[in-house]
């Protein structure tokens, strides 16, 4: 049998061996029968990529947070997370045995007033620090001081783990991810990388050391004891890295870039730059009064044709409801005019803006 599979820019991919049924399923977890060849070619491309000695595919973000986190760390260790992380990264700490404390979102010194504070009551011996983040927040598309921040864990003999959800395929040398600037992805314990976004294909994976990918095989519930992806989505995501570093690919980035700066100059232009924080995503959140007001812009620009989500409690915190814009490559100038044109009418309608 062959499975064949069309990428972007018309890359073409033959595998012979592959069951027709395949394409639909895998037959079983990567530890019984799931386990197809095509893994092991998926995860050298994304380890080379992201310029990591290891990956290991999670069927996605939410598994891979999860079952890094609940396995990895220990009764004795102590956890500082950023408490705008991700509610994978949450549950992942919930489900662990670690002392887990949250710092102020992106406050560096709230980061450090807090570690102070919670070692000066000591540490079970052999306790490891751990700190976790994302390298770009989902909600607000917001970035903490990485460089800044590497350097304080390094110094320390702390294990920093980021979430490189909204990073990997955009941002950093040729989209690999914010850790790779500078080769600071030394310095970093595991990374996180999502394929659902940037990507447009399915799964995730853990980026680590040898040792960390292999410690997950063995004891990370949440890879042992699931359905494998099946080859179909291996092969979309193979494709999916062919084509980021294709010439296509190449292209898509900076048409995204010059989006970036066209939002920006739009916004400030029709005098609501203010209602966005300043970023360098591909996140834009407005940020709105409340609820039902959010709702209702949202439902405002839906009427004109634009599917703008409105974020609200509980997956923002009360008092941070925004309105979410996610810019792509393919969003032409007159898009991203009368998007922004049309929720000025909004809030003007709204606040007298």
């Amino acid at each position: 049998a062959r499975m064949d599979l069309t990428g972007p820019g018309g890359n073409e991919r033959k595998y012979e061996g592959v069951p027709g049924s395949a394409a639909g399923g895998s037959t079983g977890s990567r530890l019984v029968s799931g386990n197809h060849p095509l893994y092991e070619e998926a995860e050298a491309v994304v380890a080379d990529f992201h310029r990591s000695d290891s990956a290991l595919i999670y069927n996605s973000g939410y598994d891979a947070n999860v079952g890094l986190l609940s396995s990895v760390l220990q009764r004795s260790d102590l956890v500082f997370y950023d408490d705008a992380v991700h509610a994978s990264i949450r549950d992942g700490l919930r489900l662990s045995n670690a002392r887990a404390y949250s710092f102020d979102h992106n406050d560096f010194r709230a980061l450090e007033e807090k570690i102070a504070q919670v070692l000066s009551k000591g540490a079970y011996q052999g306790a490891e620090v751990y700190v976790v983040t994302e390298t770009v927040f989902s909600m607000g598309g917001d970035s903490p001081e990485l460089d800044i921040l590497i350097e304080f864990c390094r110094e320390r003999g702390y294990r920093l783990i980021l979430d490189e959800a909204h990073a990997a395929g955009v941002l950093g040398p040729e989209g690999r991810g914010l850790a790779v600037e500078g080769n600071l992805q030394e310095y970093v314990f595991a990374r996180i990388v999502t394929f659902g976004k940037a990507f447009g294909a399915h799964g995730a994976a853990v980026l680590g050391s040898k040792d960390l990918r292999t410690f997950l095989i063995n004891f990370s519930r949440s890879l042992i004891y699931t359905t494998a992806l099946p080859p179909a989505s291996l092969l979309h995501l193979l494709c999916a890295y062919e084509h980021l570093k294709g010439p296509e690919g190449i292209k898509s980035r900076e048409r995204l870039f010059q989006n970036f700066e066209r939002f920006t100059a739009v916004a400030d232009e029709l005098g609501i730059g203010r209602f966005f924080p300043k970023v360098e995503s591909a996140i834009r959140s407005c940020r709105v009064g409340s609820s039902s007001e959010a709702m209702q812009i949202s439902a405002h620009l839906a009427r004109a044709g634009y599917d703008v989500r409105a974020m609200r409690p509980p997956t923002v915190p009360e008092g941070s409801q925004c309105l979410r814009f996610c810019l792509h490559s393919f969003n032409t100038e007159t898009e991203i005019r009368e998007v922004l044109t049309t929720l000025a009418i909004a809030l003007k309608e709204q606040y007298h803006a």
